[in-house]
This record gives C-alpha cells, sequence and structure tokens, in this order.
C-alpha cells in the first residue's frame, strides 16, 4: 500500500483506502510525477466475497499499491465497522479525472480491453473529448496467456503514465498485478465496463440511482445475467453483520 494506516479500514482482510476522491487523485498524480509504480483496484463486495473464497486472488488484492472503495457496499460495511471512508471513489470518474488532468499535463494514455470494436470506438470518443491526451496505444482484451508476451511488449514500447485495463475483474487486476513490474506503467487500473461507457456500448446509471446507492440495481435491470454475481451481495451483507455481532 502507498498510504499509512490510519487511511485504511480492513474488509475481511482487505485494505481498503479511507481517502476522498480528490486525496486519492493527488495521490496517484504524485505517483505518476515520482515514476512510482501502482496499481489501483476499484474494489466492490463481489471482489471482497470473490478474495474470501480465492486464496490467489485474496493474496493479489492485498499486495495491490491502493485498493479504493467503488462500490456502496463497501461504503456501508466500513460505517457499520465504524471506520467510515470518506466517500465512495468510482473507478469510472477517478479513470476520467486522471485522463482530464493528463491532458494538462502531457502524459500518455493507453487503453488496453473489451472487444476489438468497441476499444476503437472508445479511443475515438477519448480523443474527441480530450483532444491533447496523448493516447498512445490500444489494445483489445480478448486476448490469451499465449499473447501476454506480445502485448507487454506493445504496452512497454508506448511508455504509458497511465494504463487502463477493461477486462473482466477475474482477469484484469490478476493480469496487472502478475506483469506491473515489466509494464513498468505508473498507474494501472483495471476499469472493468468503463471503457464500453466511453464507446457508448454501455450506459452508466442514472445519477439518482448513484445517489441513492442504487447503481447496482440499474446494472441489475440492464444486464440481467449478471444476477448470479450480484448474489454475493447479500451474502457480503449478512457476513459484515455476522463478524461485528461475533467481535
Amino acid at each position: 500500500m502507498i498510504i499509512d494506516n490510519q487511511s485504511i479500514v480492513s474488509i475481511f482482510g482487505i485494505p481498503f483506502s479511507r481517502l476522498g476522491f480528490q486525496d486519492t487523485v493527488n495521490l496517484l498524480v504524485q505517483a505518476i510525477e515520482e515514476r512510482r509504480t501502482t496499481q489501483v483496484i476499484t474494489g466492490n463486495p463481489i471482489m471482497v466475497m470473490n478474495a474470501m473464497d480465492n486464496a490467489p486472488y485474496n493474496a493479489m488484492m492485498k499486495r495491490a499499491e491502493l485498493v479504493v472503495p467503488d462500490g456502496a457496499g463497501v461504503v456501508w460495511a466500513s460505517r457499520y465497522k465504524g471506520q467510515p471512508v470518506t466517500e465512495k471513489v468510482a473507478g469510472i470518474e477517478l479513470m476520467e479525472e486522471l485522463i482530464r488532468i493528463g491532458e494538462e499535463r502531457d502524459w500518455k494514455v493507453f487503453l488496453l480491453g473489451t472487444s476489438p470494436e468497441t476499444i476503437q470506438i472508445a479511443a475515438a470518443r477519448l480523443t474527441e473529448r480530450y483532444p491533447r491526451i496523448q493516447l498512445v496505444g490500444i489494445h483489445d482484451g480478448f486476448f490469451g496467456p499465449e499473447r501476454d508476451d506480445e502485448v507487454i511488449e506493445l504496452i512497454r514500447l508506448a511508455q504509458p503514465d497511465l494504463l487502463f485495463v477493461g477486462r473482466s475483474s477475474d482477469t484484469q487486476e490478476p493480469w496487472i498485478d502478475r506483469y506491473k513490474d515489466r509494464l513498468g506503467v505508473p498507474v494501472m487500473m483495471g476499469v472493468g465496463g468503463s471503457l464500453d461507457i466511453m464507446a457508448g456500448k454501455l450506459k452508466r446509471a442514472p445519477k439518482l440511482f448513484i445517489k441513492l446507492r442504487l447503481e447496482w440495481f440499474y446494472r441489475l435491470a440492464c444486464q440481467p445475467s449478471r444476477y448470479k454475481r450480484m448474489l454475493a451481495l447479500p451474502k457480503f451483507v449478512y457476513k459484515v453483520i455476522r463478524e461485528k455481532e461475533n467481535s
């Protein structure tokens, strides 16, 4: 971790940052300026539950330099434990703010993930919105381990300051963790479906849903196939309550 223990709340052993959005941004700006390798995980209850059942995934989350609370369930759990995080730090908003600052500071950006068609659209929309950003490379996320070396070399040659990886959380975080030392990028962040949102293939929840902390419900309504993953949410709540009762 790149923050002190006072700025961390442990949720089932996963060290979540308690920093607010702006302090998180400032921390990552400093990491880029100092060229410090930093993996950012935008953690949510589903990932925490996965970590509880999967030892390698658990170890990977604990190795990350920064885990931010991107999920209403994590925010609630921290408050229930009496160690509240300052606020939810949404991955898509963090990505957009870093890109905005990157445009001002001449940072280089690399986008990795989603389908070949969608990543092209996302790149076009990104450069349209931030015309002065240095987008130094893109690559889709549809590749297997046999092509890892090829993709790593592509990223290394581009020398980005920011690497955004939009694959599934089961894939993107372990991939970054496995190769972050070889990649040599100051800030690497898994952004899940944010590249699809950037491309207009998915819609982010309306502000009312976000305000009411029902973004998960909106995503489920739009993508019913996610229901199996969402079953982790009530289990997470139950475990948080049980842990406090037994403490």
